[in-house]
């Protein structure tokens, strides 16, 4: 209720708002953009699931095309080259991953860890949206449990064998969601959305898909809490 209330406080024309919009919503932007490329990668490595992999890939390019009409409908260019920088660490272990074939590491950085990070953001945002973004956003974080299934599933069927990878992956890529997030506070603040809030939704996410995966409680207290002092 408190987010609630906080909506009808915004005013989506002030120039704070759509400063701080312009930001938040390349990076949503860029991030479906990623996601699209990325599953098409995955493809790549998971022939035997390449035709599930470039629907969701489409998916994120629908997604992308929603997210841009967002800003076009409050009036504003989205920041493309800061958030193409926000990203560029994980694009990068995404991309190295992808070179040396580690499919593991790949599903954990986007089917895992940016699924649950999108889930957590869309689910905070909503409340607090104007209305046309609540009704994409609304959409959208429908098809993105679609994908984070997909990941879950795949590395559930593997997990005896993906084990080691993923929680080294999650050491490497987990503190980067607490970076990623501490750059964005205020700007996230200004949209109504409380850091805390977000981490909390987060945390939840990723912690219920390494239930899923086969981790027990204090894996995935361990795994979660990675990096999370830097938040």
């Amino acid at each position: 209720m408190q987010q609630l209330a906080v909506s009808t406080e915004l005013d989506f024309q002030s120039e704070i708002y759509k400063d701080a919009y312009s930001r938040i919503n390349a990076i949503v932007i860029e991030g479906e953009e990623e996601a699209k490329e990325n599953y098409i990668n995955l493809a790549k490595l998971l022939p035997d699931c390449s035709d599930e992999l470039k629907k969701l890939s489409k998916m994120e390019g629908r997604h992308k095309k929603g997210f841009t009409a967002c800003g076009n409908n409050l009036g504003v260019t989205p920041d493309i080259v800061f958030a193409k920088e926000y990203f560029s660490q994980l694009h990068q272990n995404f991309q190295d991953a992808l070179a040396a074939g580690n499919v593991v590491t790949c599903l954990l950085i986007q089917a895992l860890i940016i699924e649950c990070f999108a889930i957590a953001a869309y689910n905070i945002y909503i409340p607090v949206a104007d209305p046309f973004a609540r009704k994409i956003t609304e959409g959208v974080v429908k098809d993105e449990y679609t994908h984070l299934n997909f990941g879950e599933e795949w590395l559930k069927a593997h997990f005896a064998e993906a084990k080691a990878e993923l929680q080294a992956a999650n050491r490497q890529n987990l503190p980067l969601v607490w970076k990623m997030l501490n750059e964005v506070t205020e700007d996230a603040r200004l949209l109504g959305m409380e850091k805390e809030a977000l981490i909390e939704d987060f945390m939840i996410a990723y912690g219920e898909a390494l239930a899923n995966i086969g981790f027990n409680t204090g894996e995935i207290m361990r795994m979660s809490a990675y990096g999370l002092a830097a938040a």
